[in-house]
């Protein structure tokens, strides 16, 4: 059983910069694909990136590819999400998340057995 905290969510500027953080405890989390979702109110929830077991390999939503970074710490137990560039239909509350399988198509949330309780960003035009 994997529990999942999500942190450093906030209110931001349009075009500035924030870093999600995943805290991880309970498991492996070296077993572990990793990634991020959003949701904006009204909106289902919605990929956003994925980052494999080591960190060596991640996939990007288009809306967010080049913006976006995602990234992981094994031996901190930490998943990273750093938002750059941040546009006003980036708002939404964005979650971790976490499985045993890692691939390109990783990208509903029906595929995804551990989730955290997300996390608020607003970006303001």
């Amino acid at each position: 059983q994997v529990q999942l905290a999500e942190s450093g969510g906030g209110l931001v500027q349009a075009g500035g910069s924030l870093i999600l953080s995943c805290a991880a405890s309970g498991g492996t989390f070296s077993s572990y694909a990793m990634a991020w979702f959003r949701q904006a109110p009204g909106k289902e929830r919605e990929f956003v990136a994925v980052i494999s077991w080591s960190g060596a390999r991640s996939y990007y939503a288009d809306s967010v590819e080049g913006r976006f970074t995602i990234s992981r710490d094994n031996a901190k137990n930490m998943a990273y999400l750093h938002l750059n560039s941040l546009k006003p239909e980036d708002t939404a509350v964005y979650y971790c998340a976490a499985d045993g399988v890692f691939g390109l198509n990783r990208r509903e949330t029906r595929q995804y057995k551990y989730w955290g309780q997300g996390t608020q960003v607003t970006a303001s035009s």
